[in-house]
């Protein structure tokens, strides 16, 4: 161990000086369950609720209970570890601190209790750890990931939600000042905020708590609108800080063209521009870069996909082509790489480098629901909708796109989202999702705790399943 971790110029490096380059994923839908992860529809908050109403608190408790301490073991950061990965960013919900019904500036310590199972298996194998706090009151962006209801991100509305991170971050900083396997703080995923200097005031406040007890350890700094643009930061750089951007291609991701990837020279083009814009901020500043999220998406015979064997072989070479251009990514332009997470550690077979097996409880229990849920598409994330229910929403697209000036089709903020992602977002991923919670939970109803052992138990690494192909391809990087 070599002391904390910081920054000198584009590179970290530890006490002496030495660059460390940090490889690794997140744990996943974990301390934040995200839809996709799991299985559920719409947003983590609501989703408990309606289950906890459907089977009461001493179940509720229990089956959740088992889910945390199933999801991530020693076991774990004994593969993470044995895959070459040397470091875990963990996703995490301000709910798992934070009482929305209480005073919301008392910090509960269950939330580290949660995050030290982490760390601490982390660290008995060699692991750093980054902390990221995925979701925050209101939501920091317009997401489901953000665990927000509505598609306004509200946390940059009300001053009072961001004193309350302020103020969490200054405890976690403090909790956690003198433990050097913590590689730093992710204090905002993929924030997106129409007015940029909402962010740039929340960075100085949130480094400003945190430094305050804590000189050690680095920021790890999200770009506006998703983690992509830093157009609007301050010339001046914060101090011991690496600017983060998540490189997620659509080359990774069902394309309802039908088109592949090839890996021709035009698209690996495309992927290194991609890239290039993206980092134009920590070149121009001489300061490090982390990607904090990137990864295909991959297909599934238990989901009904085709050609499944064709369609992975083009996204693991997605996944090759983008660790090539960052193999030689850093800003100074000296050809050394950058340190980067890729998305994400464990899931239900999307992309996870472990994932649950399809003979589980869980696809026992929840199996046909999932089938049912990717034709309606209430998981936009990695799902192309079933053709049938596609046209009734391309039809209310085309409704809107007759009626709304064109100059107005880029009026709402992220303007990067097309007509058709905010119908997706809105009518799908919240209103139509919101009436399947209940279907869902309705299946949690009669189980014993014997079977919601069974059924949390489906994430522990000895009864999930691993993508051997991916783990080679990062193993070998």
């Amino acid at each position: 161990m070599a002391g904390f971790l910081k920054v000198k110029g584009t590179k970290i490096v530890d006490e002496n000086d030495e660059p460390v380059i940090l490889k690794g994923s997140a744990t996943g839908g974990h301390l934040n369950m995200e839809n996709f992860i799991t299985g559920y529809p719409g947003h983590e908050t609501e989703h408990k609720q309606v289950i906890l109403k459907k089977i009461g608190k001493e179940k509720f408790d229990f089956f959740f209970d088992k889910f945390y301490d199933y999801f991530w073991t020693e076991s774990d950061a004994k593969l993470f570890k044995s895959l070459g990965l040397n470091c875990l960013r963990i996703p995490f919900n301000y709910r798992h601190f934070i009482d929305d019904d209480g005073d919301m500036f008392t910090i509960n310590p269950k939330g580290f209790e949660r995050l030290d199972k982490i760390i601490n298996s982390c660290s008995k194998e060699g692991i750093y750890t980054i902390l990221d706090l995925h979701a925050v009151p209101g939501g920091q962006n317009q997401d489901w990931h953000s665990d927000s209801k509505i598609h306004f991100a509200l946390f940059w509305e009300f001053k009072v939600f961001q004193d309350v991170i302020v103020n969490l971050w200054g405890k976690i900083a403090d909790y956690y000042k003198d433990n050097q396997w913590v590689a730093g703080y992710n204090p905002l995923n993929e924030p997106a905020s129409s007015d940029h200097s909402k962010l740039v005031e929340f960075y100085t406040r949130v480094e400003k708590a945190i430094r305050s007890v804590d000189p050690n350890h680095i920021l790890y700094l999200d770009a506006n609108t998703y983690a992509m643009d830093f157009r609007q930061f301050p010339d001046e750089p914060f101090p011991n800080s690496v600017y983060a951007i998540h490189d997620y291609s659509v080359f990774g991701f069902p394309n309802l063209e039908g088109t592949l990837y090839q890996g021709n020279e035009d698209q690996k083009g495309k992927l290194k521009k991609q890239y290039e814009r993206k980092v134009e901020f920590m070149k121009k500043h001489n300061v490090p870069v982390w990607n904090g999220e990137f990864g295909p998406v991959y297909d599934s015979e238990v989901r009904g996909d085709t050609n499944v064997e064709v369609t992975n072989r083009a996204r693991y070479q997605v996944l090759k082509d983008q660790l090539e251009v960052y193999k030689s990514g850093d800003p100074s332009g000296d050809g050394s790489p950058i340190s980067w997470s890729i998305w994400v550690y464990k899931d239900i077979g999307f992309q996870g480098l472990t994932y649950v097996s399809p003979k589980s409880k869980w696809f026992q229990v929840f199996g046909e629901f999932l089938l049912k849920k990717k034709k309606l598409g209430l998981d936009k994330w990695g799902n192309a909708i079933d053709a049938e229910y596609d046209k009734l929403y391309k039809d209310l697209e085309n409704h809107m796109l007759e009626n709304i000036p064109e100059e107005h089709h880029k009026a709402l903020y992220p303007n990067v989202w097309t007509i058709s992602d905010y119908l997706a977002r809105v009518c799908r991923d919240m209103l139509f999702s919101q009436y399947a919670q209940h279907e869902f939970a309705d299946l949690f109803v009669g189980l014993s705790f014997e079977e919601l052992d069974e059924l949390a138990a489906s994430f522990k690494l000895e009864n999930c399943l691993q993508r051997d192909e991916l783990n080679q391809i990062l193993k070998e990087y």
